[in-house]
């Protein structure tokens, strides 16, 4: 892991390339992504503008102990950065490819694109609590099309963000966006770092942008776990994409 040059005036900026085609960055997305060269993608999970509490663990009940106990909730600490004013997409729609999650939100500023559905529930839970399913926006065309992963209900213990969104899923909006291996994929709102593990997998480079610094470390070391697998997951971007 090396830390990049930055340019004069970056004092807040901090970047480090994770590894060959694999790099992150720490400070502010608008400021960072103009010095960016050779982007062909734009696969993000933007703040939405709704000021979610992301302390989950009062959908649990109960005291803070029996809360820890179940894993069902958890209470994250800080807001999304960002998610307390509207989200304003137009600075991302100059790129040919482009998926942003949470367009329910901000849909009134976007052009006419394809919906991307990610079902989070099965059938049976349907109508039981939030939402069954999160929707995005993608650039071009004007099909609706589904994928249900449940996994993020096995992750309760494991996440590392409020928002966190599952790898495959995330690869699959790479697919439904005709990202070609060995493209470059920019996340400018990186959170849990999903899309940069979903890109390494499928043979894509990635760029990650978080402004957080906590997520930002906790994104760094959850993508040197998974770069630490070798060629464990490699090759298998058919089967993220598709199931």
């Amino acid at each position: 892991m090396t830390s990049g040059k930055l340019p004069p005036g970056s004092d807040s900026m901090r970047r480090l390339v994770l590894a060959l085609g694999v790099e992150v960055w720490l400070g502010d997305c608008m400021a960072i992504a103009p010095m960016l060269q050779g982007v062909d993608a734009i696969i993000s999970d933007p703040p939405y503008g709704m000021k979610w509490d992301t302390n989950l663990a009062r959908f649990s009940g109960g005291d803070a102990a029996s809360v820890k106990k179940r894993g069902s909730g958890r209470d994250y600490g800080t807001p999304i950065e960002g998610d307390d004013k509207p989200f304003d997409p137009s600075p991302w729609l100059a790129w040919e490819k482009v998926v942003l999650f949470g367009s329910n939100h901000f849909g009134a500023r976007l052009p006419v694109g394809t919906k991307l559905i990610w079902i989070k529930r099965n059938d049976e839970a349907f109508g039981s609590f939030l939402s069954d399913a999160e929707e995005a926006w993608m650039k071009g065309g004007h099909g609706i099309y589904c994928k249900r992963d449940l996994s993020i209900t096995g992750e309760a213990k494991t996440r590392i963000h409020p928002t966190q969104k599952p790898v495959p899923l995330m690869a699959w909006c790479m697919d439904k966006a005709k990202v070609p291996e060995g493209a470059t994929v920019l996340d400018p709102y990186m959170g849990s770092g999903s899309t940069i593990i979903a890109a390494i997998r499928t043979g894509r480079k990635a760029i990650g942008i978080e402004k957080d610094p906590e997520h930002f470390k906790n994104a760094v070391e959850r993508i040197k776990r998974e770069l630490a697998q070798g060629d464990l997951f490699r090759g298998q971007n058919k089967e993220l994409s598709h199931t």
